[in-house]
């Protein structure tokens, strides 16, 4: 997951709808079943969907009132908190 990108994705989400992130995630889903997809490709989607899904926890939690900046903040250390263990 890159930081800039959730930020930018949560951006996007703010100005436009939510919902349009949510239908991308299961159009990449649904691509991720074609059989002669090669590893790199599902690689590569797999981490759209990753900040993809970021993006949408960014934005819940900046609806439940937390500041954007400490939601992103939050939302890292949260992912690199399950890494580490």
């Amino acid at each position: 997951m890159k930081l800039p990108v959730i930020k930018h994705l949560t951006n996007f989400i703010e100005e436009n709808d939510q919902d349009y992130v949510l239908e991308t995630i299961e159009t990449l889903e649904a691509l991720t079943e074609v059989p002669s997809l090669k590893d790199e490709e599902l690689d590569l989607i797999g981490e759209l969907i990753s900040n993809l899904y970021g993006a949408v926890e960014v934005d819940k939690m900046i609806k439940d009132g937390t500041p954007k900046k400490e939601a992103l903040n939050n939302f890292m250390k949260r992912v690199l908190g399950s890494i580490d263990q």
